[in-house]
């Protein structure tokens, strides 16, 4: 374990905002964490867990403590009929767990290829792609809890999985530094083929398959999204909104092109990166900060840009889409 004062954090973060912390903890092994954590009375409100810093902005230093788990493997721990069981360290990055998964014949997990970030980030943010979300995967999540200095094992239900959502961002927010997640993996797998272009960009590429999904995917990602290393962002600013059905009737009656995403009978998912380039933000640049040209949910530092100018341009457009459309989106990156 490694504690360091008045740390920079642009290297920890996709955006390459130029900030500090107080304190930054790095930690491999958990009776490290569990030690550290049981010497300090902390408070979530003064802690930061980072993994790939692919889903934040800065606006300003942090004046508590980071933590950084690096903890890493990838093994099998069980099987059960068509199922295997797979625990993850949560310092793993994300797509070297997916190409892993892929390889070895297991379902689950093949239409997040390319998602950025670290294992032990997914669980809070229940990332999704392509029609497929992490939570229906993961089984339970290890962790050590910083107010009563001691590991704990969170089950799925607990975990309350929704769209982009779970109890990590609001009760528990920032009190659980995740070491291990646990994943149910399929040896059977179900293709999901029905988002987007990835039915086509499959096909183009021969037999159905995990690798050709996972290939399909990681083209059509790469094709529209900007690399963080050439053009720093964190991917997809804002969430698809959820609405009323009666209302996205409303809305496509004036606009026919409107996409949009059954959820259940009585709402949908409204496609917040047509909203944004509908309402002329593709490839828009306001200082230092701008809305990607090729895919309008992803917002990006042009160079040098703070991360007040990157808010600033977020809140212009959420104020624009909100006057034109009557919705009000929300961010998926957590603006600090």
């Amino acid at each position: 374990m490694e504690v360091r004062e008045s740390f920079s954090l642009k290297k920890f973060n996709t955006f390459d905002i130029e900030v500090a912390c107080k304190y930054f903890v790095e930690c491999e092994r958990e009776e490290e964490l569990l030690e550290f954590v049981r010497s300090y009375e902390l408070n979530p409100e003064e802690v930061l867990i980072l993994g790939g810093g692919s889903n934040f902005l800065f606006t300003e230093d942090f004046d508590g403590v980071v933590f950084y788990p690096t903890m890493q493997g990838c093994e099998v721990v069980g099987e059960d009929g068509d199922d295997v069981y797979v625990r993850v360290g949560s310092g793993v990055v994300w797509d070297d767990f997916v190409a892993w998964a892929v390889e070895h014949g297991y379902g689950g997990v093949e239409n997040l290829s390319l998602v950025p970030g670290h294992v032990g980030a997914t669980p809070v943010q229940n990332i999704g792609a392509y029609g497929m979300e992490v939570g229906e995967s993961i089984v339970s999540v290890e962790a050590v809890d910083i107010v009563k200095g001691e590991k704990v094992t969170i089950d799925a239900v607990t975990c309350r999985f929704s769209y982009r959502d779970s109890i990590f961002k609001h009760e528990w927010k920032n009190r659980f530094v995740v070491t291990y997640v646990t994943f149910r993996l399929s040896k059977r797998p179900v293709f999901r083929l029905h988002y987007g272009s990835v039915h086509d960009e499959v096909i183009r590429l021969g037999e159905i398959s995990l690798k050709t999904i996972r290939q399909a995917i990681t083209r059509i990602r790469e094709a529209k999204l900007p690399d963080v290393k050439v053009l720093p962002n964190a991917g997809s600013f804002f969430k698809n909104p959820l609405v009323e059905r009666a209302f996205a009737d409303s809305l496509i009656e004036k606009y026919p092109s409107l996409p949009v995403y059954p959820v259940d009978e009585d709402h949908v998912k409204l496609a917040a990166g047509w909203l944004i380039e509908f309402a002329g933000w593709k490839g828009k640049v306001i200082g230092h900060a701008g809305v990607h040209e090729k895919q309008a949910l992803v917002l990006v530092n042009t160079g040098g840009a703070t991360g007040i100018e990157i808010a600033h341009l977020a809140n212009e457009i959420k104020k624009s889409v909100f006057l034109q459309f009557g919705v009000w989106l929300e961010a998926e990156v957590n603006v600090i």
